[in-house]
């Protein structure tokens, strides 16, 4: 840690927990493309400290501790809380309260169901949001639009196509899929009201607390349509049957809803295979060319 952030460090953490002392930093794994670190003052106060390079990814701190505020209004979730958001020289900080994790208790899947089925039922005038952020490592347009169909065409699943082809990821036959498949949307969408999204809620971006309640992370928020959120739960592993179950109790899902999430998941799956590679490419060909 440079002299310069350990000064930021020092003067924020000075403000919530006097007196701070020397820091320590002890790196932890698991961040696809931030440093990400534990925290110690003198006296053993924990933090988690997330480093990257204010170039590459411009605000990418700024905009996630929006989305944590944004999900901490709710008062529906616990997430982390922000000891600092700041720029040093070339590198971004975003400073979060450490969260110790605990065993998951029988309630721990039906709470975090039902608050997620409340979530959900937060709404707005228009889909997607004031500003723009981040899905991962890759820029998320939020440009508010009318209709679900809209954001998710032309903001999420076309602009990753683009790139996708740019890389010789995707051939046209693919792109032409996609296009028969828009024509399919209407009926497989009714009209919702948007939902209050987490937007990148995989089974790495939640913790259970010592409590045995859900904590989010790294979200990546708009208002957009609530499959988005439940398809993601159901790729690289899935949630406990229990979790589902209390959502569908608290907002019953259409009968189509296996439909609107193996499509609402074609806009990860493109991210990945952006970032990632082919690998991922058999699944989202399997989908566009079924419907």
């Amino acid at each position: 840690m440079s002299v310069e952030i350990e000064q930021v460090l020092q003067s924020v953490l000075s403000g919530i927990h006097p007196p701070t002392g020397p820091l320590s930093c002890r790196p932890i794994g698991g961040g696809s493309i931030n440093d990400t670190y534990q925290v110690l003052t003198k006296d053993n106060k924990r933090w988690f400290g997330k480093f990257n390079n204010a170039h590459d990814f411009p605000d990418l701190f700024v905009k996630e501790a929006r989305g944590l505020a944004l999900l901490n209004q709710q008062q529906l979730f616990r997430v982390p809380t922000i000891a600092a958001c700041s720029q040093v020289g070339d590198t971004q900080v975003l400073l979060l309260e450490w969260i110790d994790s605990g065993p998951q208790s029988p309630r721990f899947w039906r709470d975090f169901g039902q608050s997620l089925a409340l979530l959900h039922q937060v709404t707005s005038t228009s889909f997607g949001l004031p500003e723009n952020n981040y899905m991962g490592a890759l820029p998320q347009d939020n440009t508010p639009s009318p209709t679900w169909l809209e954001l998710f065409i032309h903001r999420r699943l076309e602009p990753q196509i683009h790139i996708a082809r740019t890389h010789g990821l995707l051939d046209e036959t693919a792109h032409r899929h996609f296009q028969r498949l828009y024509q399919h949307l209407p009926e497989i969408f009714p009209p919702e009201p948007p939902s209050l999204l987490h937007g990148d809620l995989w089974s790495g971006n939640f913790l259970c607390d010592t409590h045995s309640k859900p904590v989010l992370i790294d979200p990546a928020v708009y208002f957009g349509h609530r499959s988005v959120d439940l398809a993601m739960t159901t790729l690289f592993g899935g949630f406990a049957p229990a979790f589902y179950e209390a959502y569908a109790h608290h907002y019953p899902l259409p009968p189509n809803y296996r439909e609107q999430w193996e499509i609402c998941n074609l806009y990860p799956l493109l991210i990945h295979l952006n970032l990632f590679g082919k690998s991922y490419l058999a699944n989202i060909l399997n989908t566009i060319q079924r419907f």
